[in-house]
């Protein structure tokens, strides 16, 4: 059996102690990932699950070597009114006119399992598959883990970023504000038209405390990924992407499908999916063989009431056994039928296991590829018209500010600024976020 790693166990416990040292950090995207692989639940869960298969794995193998085992037995009997008792002790009757008694008796048994048809050799390769499916599933929990922070930590880079966008028109709506008071006091614009810069204002700061709570919320959703608890400080370092990180090329969804095929856990767990099924078939079908069964004994006894002493008792009693036994499988209720219609059954169930996941996998790539390039072409689209819209935003205010604008102007030129800038940020995160799974599936690390 495998002993259970104490490097293992250390880092579990050295992971309290530094929890508290990367609170007090910004997070790179790599930091969060190598957190996460040491400390989730769930992957440490799976973790047990593979040293509970090698326990199994252990088992299995003790059942190819014999079984000893020792029994003593001692037994007081009393009987009033009888005046000669015989007592039985193994081959040995004696007689005694004790109404009271005393036997005992010892023995040594073996037994092994000569032959069962190859069922113990076939169940210990059954576990060994089973193990390694336990491992990729480990596997297969740390990539979806690390799928699911790159995924937070995107949409953290990308709310940041909207926020910064925000507090911009913030900032020029409270100059509005300020300016359309400036002017109704001095009877240059009506009272009305200042409410809705006020309105203007209010929906400004809306869009920065909406931000900020969404920010809170991503954050959240990450450090439980992480396993962090309320009193962790938590902030990403990830920096504003550049062009280069959303205008490059985009990996070929074929390219990368043949890739995953070859990587990923998920399918290398199906096939050996299959590989088990048909094992299972191969024990089950072994379930009509003969059993053949070796067993050995020594033992032996002694009463009160013989003339022997205990120590002369035990040698004249000693008694020694061996046997062979063979079992063979004539009518067993239909059970064995059953196992093999079963074990074809399931491996019939492994076979469109397999096939389910290689489809899952082509989807979610093709997936991705699709998002990925609608995406960039949406960016550059959105790019262009977010910087007409913010030179036309700043002329409107700057026009508004001499008084040759009025505020439905204003408000419509930063109603269109905003549309623009959330759909540029939308098509610029999503690109970026699409091309690095892409590049995950294809066996890369993602780079944030």
């Amino acid at each position: 059996m495998k002993p259970i790693s104490h490097l293992r166990i250390a880092l579990l416990l050295a992971a309290i102690g530094i929890s508290d040292v990367y609170a007090q950090k910004t997070w790179t995207l790599q930091d969060c990932i190598d957190y996460a692989v040491e400390n989730n639940i769930q992957i440490q869960k799976n973790r047990i699950a593979e040293e509970k298969g090698e326990v199994a794995l252990w088992k299995n193998r003790g059942a190819l070597l014999p079984s000893l085992n020792f029994s003593t037995n001692h037994n007081v009997g009393y009987r009033p009114f009888t005046e000669t008792m015989s007592v039985v002790q193994g081959d040995q009757v004696t007689s005694t006119k004790s109404n009271t008694t005393y036997q005992g008796s010892y023995s040594l048994n073996a037994s092994v399992t000569l032959w069962n048809g190859g069922i113990n050799q076939k169940n210990i390769q059954a576990q060994k598959l089973q193990n390694d499916i336990n491992r990729l599933s480990t596997e297969q929990s740390e990539l979806d883990i690390q799928e699911q922070i790159a995924q937070l930590y995107v949409q953290i880079m990308y709310t940041k970023e909207a926020l910064k966008v925000s507090n911009q028109l913030l900032g020029t709506a409270k100059s509005q504000y300020d300016r359309g008071v400036q002017m109704m006091e001095q009877g240059q614009m009506a009272k009305a038209d200042v409410a809705q810069l006020e309105a203007q204002l209010s929906s400004a700061k809306y869009d920065v405390v909406n931000s900020e709570t969404q920010i809170a919320n991503y954050k959240r959703q990450l450090k439980s990924l992480l396993e962090l608890d309320i009193n962790s400080d938590f902030d990403i370092a990830g920096d504003i992407p550049g062009d280069e990180s959303v205008l490059g090329i985009i990996p070929d969804k074929a390219e990368t499908y043949s890739k995953a095929l070859a990587t990923r856990p998920e399918i290398r767990s199906a096939e050996l999916g299959i590989e088990s099924a048909e094992l299972n078939l191969n024990i089950a079908r072994r379930g009509y063989l003969p059993t053949l069964g070796a067993s050995a004994s020594v033992g032996t006894n002694h009463t009160s009431g013989s003339n022997d002493k205990y120590g002369m008792q035990m040698k004249n009693n000693l008694n020694m056994n061996a046997g062979l036994t063979l079992s063979v499988p004539i009518f067993d209720k239909r059970n064995n039928n059953t196992n093999v219609k079963n074990a074809k059954l399931e491996q019939m169930n492994s076979q469109l296991d397999l096939l389910d996941k290689k489809t899952a996998l082509s989807n979610t790539i093709e997936q991705y590829w699709i998002n990925a390039n609608s995406n960039q072409q949406s960016y550059m689209a959105a790019k262009a018209r977010a910087k007409s819209q913010e030179a036309s935003y700043e002329l409107l205010n700057e026009q508004f500010q001499n008084g040759l604008k009025n505020t439905v102007d204003v408000l419509q030129g930063r109603d269109n600024l905003t549309s623009a800038e959330q759909d540029m940020l939308q098509a610029k995160y999503t690109t970026l976020l699409n091309i690095q799974l892409l590049r995950f599936y294809a066996g890369e690390k993602m780079t944030l």
